[in-house]
């Protein structure tokens, strides 16, 4: 295809939202003329689904609840009118608790405890938008390694005595969020510092951490609730509450998701971004995921961007079986990092190698401004030229994308991608018959975990003064079948000398010796 022809094509395939200043263009996809015809009934199916979730539907069969993360940024949505008084509620309160911190001044700096959704949405918006200007700022525990939590209080400011903590669970159950706080009380209290009077919790109503808040007189407590899920929570408590404590206009960043919104509810799907990209998802993997997408955002403050698409699309895709019970196992595998940096590590591949992908490109216009480091030339305009050469390169060689145009990086147009690409996932939920909205393989590994725990418990219980194998072991605790497993959990124990565990080495995995020391 031409140039000419490129820009006829680009014509007639790009969709805009003017009030935002974002733009899609499917251009560089070379989906033929008859596909939006061929997928009619699939859409109309995904629109009219879209329209039951934003209405109440019950959309997580597992869990039996609602999703209403659209309600989040336009309350009158919700189903009742007290879910819409709740979100209004929730949103003037954690803009009234930012406002009376930054007054007091007792507080300096945050430091978030959560796993997943929970820590992934702030990680983004703070990357986004940090500032040396900004009132507080801001660290992250989000795993349960406690080499990594340990680092993360070492670096907190004046020893954690200015900090303020904010542990989120919804469950108040989840094992690693548990972990960091205990670990950071356990780090507060051996340096004379009342751990309830730094911390606030986001949780569900009730849950085990709402009591726990409760009973300790913490500082607040925020609610998320349960129609919410983790990798749809930016717009609740959990992204919020950070962000204003950051001093970044959360009212911008509501209101950015809910224009998106209301663009992305065109029935006309060459009027619809999210649906125009859930449909280019479709054409490129055949229904079936079978082609990778790749995320270059070509700015430095959307690094994290492909991180948190990983998540939010993955997790929500990746599905083993339909929603008629059928094996389908899909799902779409999400990477990325920023251009240019990748042109000099896996472009190479992109442009030459395995044809295995779609790229998505975001393309900033505006920046702060540079010097000129030629004539007339700025570093932007180097970015803009390796985005455009980039994107030729590889449609030069038969590789699609997909170019996201934002006039402005601001709070507003961030809560406006999240949102495109929230209903973007739903509509391909709905195109290829998944849901969405659940997590089994979640839940798998977290039960999965718990069992790790039951045999490490037994195992050690089991040992003595005597020198036995890992199959000695397990036959001993009526865990046969589960050598391997406690093999693994002995030798991290060993490694550790204060746990109690000494190992003798051997050649074979199977001859090694474990005794308690």
């Amino acid at each position: 295809m031409n140039n000419s022809e490129l820009w006829t094509r680009y014509d007639t395939y790009r969709c805009g939202c003017s009030q935002l200043g974002i733009e899609v263009d499917i251009s560089r996809m070379q989906f033929p003329t008859t596909f939006f015809d061929e997928m009619s009934a699939e859409i109309i199916r995904a629109f009219a689904e879209m329209e039951q979730l934003e209405q109440g539907a019950l959309a997580n069969g597992d869990e039996q609840r609602m999703v209403g993360h659209y309600w989040l940024r336009t309350p009158d949505l919700a189903p009742t009118p007290e879910l819409s008084s709740q979100i209004k509620e929730n949103i003037a309160r954690i803009s009234d608790f930012a406002q009376k911190v930054h007054r007091e001044g007792k507080f300096e700096h945050v430091l978030l405890i959560g796993i997943g959704g929970s820590a992934l949405g702030p990680q983004l918006v703070e990357d986004a938008f940090s500032s040396p200007q900004q009132p507080m700022g801001i660290s992250f525990c989000d795993n349960t390694d406690p080499d990594g939590i340990a680092r993360t209080i070492a670096r907190l400011p004046k020893g954690g005595s200015t900090t303020l903590v904010i542990v989120i669970s919804k469950s108040g159950g989840t094992k690693e969020t548990r972990n960091g706080m205990l670990e950071v009380q356990a780090a507060f209290s051996a340096s004379g510092l009342k751990f309830s009077d730094h911390a606030v919790a986001i949780t569900g109503t009730g849950s085990k951490l709402y009591e726990l808040a409760k009973s300790e007189n913490w500082v607040d407590i925020f609610p998320i609730w349960d129609w919410v899920g983790g990798r749809t929570s930016i717009f609740s408590g959990v992204g919020l509450l950070p962000a204003a404590l950051q001093g970044i206009n959360i009212s911008e960043f509501l209101a950015g998701g809910h224009l998106m919104d209301e663009c992305t509810r065109a029935s006309n799907p060459l009027d619809n971004p999210a649906m125009l990209l859930a449909l280019m998802w479709h054409y490129a993997g055949g229904g079936s995921g079978a082609k990778d997408m790749v995320v270059l955002p070509y700015k430095d403050q959307l690094m994290l961007f492909s991180k948190y698409l990983q998540q939010l699309v993955m997790e929500s895709l990746g599905k083993e079986l339909d929603r008629d019970g059928n094996r389908v196992e899909q799902g779409i595998a999400v990477y990325g990092n920023k251009g240019s940096t990748d042109q000099h590590a896996y472009i190479q591949q992109l442009r030459d190698g395995l044809n295995n992908f779609f790229v998505t490109f975001i393309d900033v216009l505006k920046d702060s401004g540079s010097i000129e480091v030629e004539p007339g030339i700025t570093s932007a305009d180097y970015l803009s030229g390796f985005f455009m050469g980039t994107r030729r390169a590889l449609y030069e060689n038969q590789r699609e994308s997909i170019s996201i145009t934002v006039e402005e990086l601001t709070p507003k147009t961030l809560g406006a991608l999240i949102a495109l690409y929230e209903r973007a996932v739903g509509f391909y939920a709905s195109l290829v018959n998944i849901n969405a909205y659940h997590q089994p393989g979640v839940e798998a590994g977290k039960k999965a975990a718990g069992r790790v725990i039951e045999l490490q418990s037994a195992a050690v219980a089991a040992l003595g003064g005597k020198k036995m194998t890992a199959a000695e072991i397990a036959e001993k605790i009526g865990a046969s079948d589960e050598v391997e497993t406690i093999y693994r959990i002995l030798l991290r124990l060993a490694a550790n000398p204060h746990r109690g565990v000494r190992k003798t080495d051997a050649k074979k995995a199977s001859e090694v010796c474990f005794s308690a020391v």
